[in-house]
């Protein structure tokens, strides 16, 4: 898309539509958003949107090779947004605003060939040995995510940083966005076996006896399955330290969208470590109330604070 990055009304509607996709299919991370100025949440949008589609060629009904070619085709479209050839009248809205807010934004569109890989796993039912394996996935549908969203984002040069503490910024939401895909995983994990599909590492599985798929609100007999969830909050609490720590490097904005979206999470992570139970039994969730108080903390900038304060670690 050539010319200025200033919006015309048919890149408005373009995003105006990612909005509501947004608004209508991930209101976690539409909460977050809500944080930023309007340029920026416009971009975040379109990335969700263009995100969202690929996931949903993944979760579809299609059969296996339905779903390559329409990822295939997806990639495609990529393909020719990196080229520029999305123009303004394009028929697809969120074409239209992705190829806009990359080129208003250094967003790593590569990043995006990453989450079409991550979703491949998925159409081939691959499972993972290890936390190394799982990791690679990971890193594919969420870390990715979490390196685009930075390049909307930005960093802070200035800020009493040293230059190869900003250079680390893309390894820190690369991080992030392990921790809140385990904390998906965790969450997940009855919905997922239903479905048969298992993402937690077979042999943390085998290590608490909880090889047998949860289909039920209860765990396997014999099984420690409360060890399990602990020993995989334990990972995840750790990676969100780590990933905190991008934080301080944001601007107040940015920092305030990331410290509401993470800390919704941060937070289901709690709860799932207070009653491990409760991810059997149905979908764990934070009550409004509790979302407002997470966002009010990133905005007053408190969230990235404590960071600085501790040096590491997640915010109280």
């Amino acid at each position: 898309m050539k010319g200025s990055p200033h919006a015309s009304a048919p890149v408005l509607a373009a995003y105006r539509y990612c909005e509501a996709v947004t608004g209508h299919q991930a209101r976690n991370f539409a909460y977050g958003i809500r944080l930023l100025p309007t340029e920026k949440r416009h971009a975040m949008s379109a990335l969700y949107a263009f995100s969202r589609r690929v996931d949903d060629i993944g979760d579809g009904p299609l059969d296996p090779e339905a779903k390559r070619a329409r990822l295939a085709d997806t990639r495609a479209l990529l393909d020719r947004m990196r080229g520029g050839g999305i123009e303004e009248d394009d028929t697809d809205p969120v074409a239209v605003a992705l190829a806009h807010a990359a080129h208003r934004f250094p967003i790593p569109l590569d990043a995006l060939d990453e989450l079409i890989d991550g979703v491949l796993m998925d159409v081939a039912g691959q499972t993972y040995e290890t936390w190394d394996d799982l990791k690679v996935y990971c890193r594919c549908v969420a870390g990715a995510i979490g390196r685009l969203s930075l390049g909307v984002f930005g960093t802070t040069p200035g800020t009493g940083h040293s230059e190869d503490e900003l250079e680390r910024a893309p390894y820190y939401a690369d991080t992030l966005g392990l921790a809140l895909q385990l904390t998906n995983i965790l969450r997940d994990v009855r919905e997922d076996a239903a479905t048969g599909r298992t993402y937690l590492p077979a042999d943390d599985l085998a290590k608490f006896g909880c090889a047998d798929a949860f289909r039920g609100s209860t765990a396997p007999p014999d099984a420690d399955f409360t060890g399990l969830v602990h020993f995989e909050v334990r990972r995840a609490r750790a990676l969100f330290a780590e990933g905190f720590r991008l934080l301080p490097l944001l601007d107040r904005r940015s920092g305030a969208c990331v410290s509401a979206m993470a800390g919704i999470y941060s937070r289901l992570l709690d709860r799932i470590a207070k009653d491990p139970a409760a991810v059997l039994r149905g979908r764990v969730s934070l009550p409004g109330h509790e979302k407002a108080y997470v966002a009010m903390r990133g905005l007053a900038g408190l969230d990235a604070r404590a960071v600085e304060r501790r040096g590491t670690g997640r915010p109280v």
